[in-house]
């Protein structure tokens, strides 16, 4: 095998360049199974990465620490290595002992996931976290359980609620600090108690004896080390955060890790919501050891009561529309991350990703969530502040700011645009001026967008010269630098419905034609016999169309006919480009890929 260049970190890697990398990566991918092109249904498109990953178009990510993707590069076992391979495996013996009731089954279980383990070791391409979930899956099937944690994540919530009740945690929480007048003015001595606060609160969402003890009830030593512990750059990052001289409201993503600990990450996200902020909680889909999940909620009372003023948001798939309504009505949403392991963006929900997108800050909490966005050298496109509690009880805290090339278009910047619009295509109404509204393929064909623009632009050129008195609207014309096809539709929206359209022209292959020739080339072969149908945001827009329409009868509509749009499903998320027409999946009897 040709010999691997020498990676630094994950960031530098970029596909086009080294042969043999790239299909080291490419395998590397597909034994993870987190590779998208060869299981779309449960792995994140390039797109919905980039909601949360700042990546070139040719650069490459992996959802694990640089440490391990360099490990996992050598395609050797390094004694590093294997530590995390043997972990795993403990990890999950200790399950399947403590939950496989039959032995018969016990035995099948830990003799399939050995074959899997030796597999792993003599051929070490898998993350050991996707090798634990591919044997969780095995695990929970052949057992039929949803989730052996479920009593135990109860009693974690049960105590961390007792704990609450008890004097030691009013005596942590309320403590008032050695002095509390050294500010110049009121709004700074708030804050500081705020911060104070704050800090308390994040701490003891990490003291995991709290719950994991019977009758905790530390000493007053030991509350009074851990209130005089200091933790490097808190004070500052939060301050510049959510202090006095910051009036911005944000939209914060809260991702918990441990049952009992999210009794306390609710007092986080109700003090930053008493400052004015707004919260998404992400709980897992499913079972992964002590992290709450959304279901958790239907069956533990505890969780329900503490969470009775939330807003749970069932849909994988909730469109932008509809999350930013929610949003807007709602102080705190409790959405899934989509995933069933430690935190893996590839595997996470369409929400999620939109979620992620919406938020300003993510706060991360455990070192599972540290490794993963901390210790990989990618940059993202949210603030970062992560923190855990390591094995000799040191709490780490970190701020990983958003990478510099991405800008984040606000709700009110994308409706001041579409108002900006509208406002153009009322004056052309009043000058007596018909409204033509172009919708057209930009970013269906891989590739060829720049292509697009120009094929949509020398046609519109051309309609605009042989029409008199008539203003036509043309997408590729309002096209600003970092808008994705998230932004794009729901911009889109509020201008279609705006009752201004007298014609709404759908490309069609002779249009494309002819735009071709006005450029005077021939039609390249990738975009022969296209048309407006061949776009997933043209289908949406043909969906709009037909609504309006009932609403505005006058208003006419060109191009295809509506029943060849409707082959296809809804716009990919944050893409340009076609999702693929759905075809029925070829599944095996009793078999489910992981």
């Amino acid at each position: 095998m040709s010999k691997l260049p020498d990676i630094a970190s994950i960031s530098e890697i970029h596909t086009g360049k080294d042969p043999y990398l790239d299909a080291w990566f490419l395998h590397f991918m597909i034994e993870n199974n987190i590779e998208h092109l060869v299981n779309p249904r449960v792995n994140a498109s390039p797109e919905q990465l980039r909601f949360m990953v700042d990546l070139e178009e040719d650069q490459v990510f992996a959802p694990c620490t640089d440490w391990m993707f360099d490990n996992l590069l050598k395609s050797t076992m390094t004694r590093e290595l294997r530590k995390e391979y043997t972990n795993t495996w403990r990890r999950l013996v200790i399950l399947i002992h403590a939950f496989s009731g039959e032995p018969f089954i016990r035995k099948k279980i830990l003799s399939l996931c050995k074959h899997l383990f030796k597999k792993a070791l003599h051929s070490p391409f898998m993350i050991p976290s996707r090798l634990l979930k591919r044997m969780l899956d095995i695990f929970l099937s052949q057992n039929a359980l949803q989730d052996p944690y479920l009593s135990r994540k109860k009693d974690y919530n049960q105590k961390a609620l007792e704990f609450m009740n008890k004097p030691v945690f009013f005596r942590f929480i309320s403590s008032c600090p050695d002095s509390t007048m050294g500010c110049e003015k009121i709004q700074d001595l708030r804050w500081e108690l705020d911060l104070l606060e704050l800090k308390r609160f994040f701490c003891i969402s990490t003291w995991s004896d709290i719950w994991e003890q019977e009758d905790f009830n530390p000493d007053s030593s030991l509350v009074q080390k851990e209130l005089s512990t200091q933790w490097e750059g808190f004070e500052t990052v939060m301050t510049s955060l959510f202090g006095p001289d910051n009036m911005h409201s944000y939209k914060i993503l809260y991702l918990p890790n441990s049952a009992g600990g999210i009794m306390f990450d609710l007092k986080i996200i109700n003090t930053l919501i008493r400052l004015g902020h707004k919260v998404v909680l992400a709980l897992k889909e499913g079972f992964y050891f002590e992290y709450p999940t959304l279901w958790d909620v239907d069956s533990d009372s505890v969780l329900a009561r503490a969470l009775r003023e939330a807003r749970l948001v069932q849909e994988s798939q909730i469109s932008k529309k509809n999350f930013l309504k929610k949003q807007r009505e709602n102080r705190l949403l409790i959405i899934s991350d989509g995933t069933r392991e430690r935190m893996n963006l590839y595997r996470t929900s369409i929400t999620f990703a939109r979620a992620w997108k919406e938020s300003d800050l993510v706060i991360a909490k455990g070192n599972g969530n540290f490794r993963r966005l901390i210790n990989n050298s990618h940059l993202f496109t949210r603030d970062i502040l992560a923190f855990y509690r390591d094995s000799r009880g040191e709490v780490h805290f970190q701020f990983k700011k958003r990478s510099s090339r991405v800008r984040k278009f606000i709700e009110a910047e994308i409706l001041q645009k579409a108002e900006e619009i509208k406002k153009s295509m009322l004056s052309a109404r009043l000058k007596g001026q018909r409204v033509f509204f172009y919708s057209a393929i930009i970013g269906s064909i891989p590739g060829q967008t720049k292509v697009a623009i120009k094929v949509i632009n020398h046609f519109v050129n051309y309609l605009r010269e042989r029409m008199d008195q008539t203003f036509i609207v043309n997408p590729a014309e309002h096209f600003e630098h970092g808008m994705d096809g998230d932004d794009l539709m729901y911009m889109w929206e509020m201008v279609q419905r705006s009752g201004l359209i007298d014609v709404w022209w759908f490309q069609s292959v002779n249009d494309i034609e002819k735009s071709f020739e006005l450029m005077g080339k021939k039609v390249p072969p990738i975009w022969a016999g296209k048309d407006a149908t061949y776009s997933t945001g043209c289908t949406k827009e043909m969906h709009i169309a037909l609504e309006v329409q009932k609403k505005y009868p006058e208003m006419q509509i060109i191009g295809p006919s509506p029943e060849k749009f409707f082959r296809r499903r809804e716009y990919g998320v944050g893409k340009f480009f076609d999702a693929n027409i759905e075809r029925e999946p070829f599944v095996a009897a009793n078999y489910e890929i992981y």
